[in-house]
């Protein structure tokens, strides 16, 4: 009888593991430059609420030097690219690389163009708070989220170039492939906005098409889809799904005229992430293997485990010392915790400081998948791959305020020093750095932490006074009193 297919987890005793596989790849990523850690993850018998300490450990592990960083990524994607498995009919377990090797066969999917009919944004304007701010407008908005400890300052520098060369906009020459085309922090309405070619990716289904189309029918860029023959509704004949039918979609892209941007914006619940994530890293590698120029494009939660700047851990020590609530609140309500309640988020001094922001109810499966792309950033840029790697701000997304606990949490965050940002400015203000990091081409830096934090948009989390998950739950209660 046949199972499930396409990108699937390996059979571990008769079944598809996740939790045997995520502990074995985080084991191999670590064994290059941590066996100790190595064994600990491997010998975790509570993988779905142990997870947390070993992902950390990636982080940590990987701070010595450049080279300990590197491996840790290359061997975690080593792992998964040995370990996920292809099936293409539910029955046989195949090797990852033949979903993606160079088709044998006629092309199952071709490409519909759908030219805009608007005129392009001749500057850069950004959604906030009801308002588009452009200009001096705009120049005050970064600096009042700099001075708020919401973005790191080289956020500022990179969209205030893009302010003053308002013809990058345009990423002329440039296809832009965003994998995850309705996806809420996507970039696809900001580029076809501003007048850019897009090939935009994402699950054949008619009512995620009509939608998309109906929102971009307006703007001024070019929107290629990977369409099948049939109907003479567009909506009802495009999409490919990356999870089932990787082939066909590693050709498409791989067919596409002009430079190739990659972007990785894909998202799925569950354990649907890993396998997601796992395919579109198959099919990066893929690409980048025919065509070599390909540039990389993602975008980092900041529920994750950062190291962040000295400046952000000095910041969030002057903050603790000064808030109200030290003085008033924090020793009782961390005596009646047990000290679980509003802990100093790092410790004094420390150079550079590791930021866990991670929400517990995400779960490993998420926090793999996510950590995936850092690897392959990581991976990439060290072998010469131009890559945009941002952390995105905490945003409201349909996906975040579908989970009442995180929805509350989000709503009380702003108690706390954090900002939550709603998805037509975040999604805006990511955009605006990918523009930036493909025409600005800034070096790399001297470590992967560096590359990760540098114009990190993490909304508070850095800097505020308070380890987030001790906060977490107070933000929670907060606001849901206020919704009330």
């Amino acid at each position: 009888m046949a199972g499930e297919r396409g990108v699937v987890f390996p059979q571990v005793d008769g079944r598809r593991s996740t939790s045997s596989t995520g502990r074995a790849v985080v084991a191999d990523a670590l064994r290059p430059v941590d066996p100790v850690g190595a064994t600990a993850a491997q010998r975790e018998t509570n993988w779905r609420s142990g997870y947390l300490g070993h992902f950390r450990r990636l982080v940590e592990a990987g701070l010595p030097s450049y080279g300990d960083a590197r491996s840790i990524a290359e061997a975690g994607l080593a792992s998964v690219h040995e370990r996920m498995r292809w099936s293409p009919d539910g029955v046989d377990d195949r090797p990852l690389a033949e979903a993606v090797a160079e088709p044998s066969g006629p092309a199952t999917v071709g490409t519909e163009t759908v030219g805009g009919t608007g005129r392009p944004d001749t500057a850069l304007t950004i959604p906030y708070r009801g308002h588009r701010l452009a200009g001096d407008d705009l120049r005050r908005q970064l600096d009042t989220w700099v001075a708020g400890g919401v973005v790191e300052p080289g956020l500022r520098e990179a969209v205030t170039r893009v302010l003053e060369n308002p013809e990058w906009l345009r990423l002329e020459g440039r296809t832009l492939v965003v994998l995850g085309a309705a996806a809420e922090m996507g970039p696809l309405r900001s580029l076809l906005r501003w007048g850019a070619t897009v090939a935009g990716v994402d699950l054949p289904r008619r009512d995620l098409w009509h939608r998309l189309l109906d929102d971009t029918s307006g703007l001024a860029g070019r929107l290629l889809l990977p369409v099948r023959a049939g109907s003479d509704d567009l909506a009802a004949r495009a999409g490919v799904d990356l999870l089932h039918d990787l082939p066909s979609a590693t050709a498409w892209v791989a067919g596409l005229d002009g430079s190739l941007v990659l972007g990785n914006y894909v998202y799925a619940d569950g354990a649907t992430n890993v396998r997601v994530s796992a395919a579109v890293d198959a099919l990066t590698e893929a690409v980048r293997g025919r065509r070599s120029d390909t540039a990389l494009s993602f975008l980092a939660t900041p529920t994750d485990v950062f190291a962040v700047p000295s400046e952000a851990v000095e910041a969030s020590v002057d903050s603790y010392a000064h808030r109200r609530t030290s003085k008033v609140l924090r020793v009782p309500l961390r005596t009646l915790s047990g000290g679980r309640l509003l802990r100093r988020n790092y410790v004094p001094g420390v150079d550079p400081g590791v930021n866990d922001s991670v929400v517990l109810q995400q779960g490993p499966n998420y926090l793999l998948a996510k950590r995936v792309q850092r690897w392959r950033a990581t991976a990439a840029r060290a072998s010469g791959t131009m890559v945009s790697f941002k952390v995105a701000p905490p945003t409201r997304t349909r996906s975040v305020v579908k989970n009442r606990a995180l929805a509350a949490a989000y709503s009380g965050a702003h108690r706390f020093g954090v900002e939550v940002f709603e998805p037509g400015t975040a999604n805006t203000l990511m955009a605006a750095l990918l523009v930036h990091d493909l025409m600005a081409r800034p070096p790399a830096q001297d470590h992967p932490w560096q590359d990760e934090a540098w114009a990190a948009a993490h909304g508070g989390l850095w800097r505020c006074a308070y380890d987030p998950r001790s906060a977490l739950g107070l933000a929670a209660l907060l606001g849901a009193a206020s919704a009330r």
